[in-house]
């Protein structure tokens, strides 16, 4: 499955979360690098979510921003799956 399936899969499945806002993280020369794929709030809570495929690998730099979010008292990470962002966001 391609990234861009999985991404397209997670949107969907957000669409149906209560309380939940979220958008699509588009990089390009007006985005900022390293930020994760998909930007969530839900009840309050912020959520970044890295979308890799089962081969795919986060860089540094994602992995650096990763971590400054988790810091900062967000919660961000990898995910491969619908299944991932269940499990992160407790469904």
């Amino acid at each position: 499955m391609k990234e861009a399936d999985i991404v397209r899969a997670i949107l969907e499945f957000l669409k149906t979360v209560p309380r939940c806002f979220y958008w699509k993280e588009h990089g390009g020369m007006y985005g900022r690098a390293g930020i994760p794929d998909i930007i969530a709030c839900i009840e309050g809570r912020f959520y970044g979510f890295e979308v890799k495929t089962d081969t795919g690998v986060a860089t540094g730099l994602q992995k650096a921003t990763i971590r400054k979010i988790n810091k900062a008292g967000g919660k961000a990470l990898v995910v491969r799956s619908v299944a991932d962002v269940k499990a992160a966001i407790g469904c």
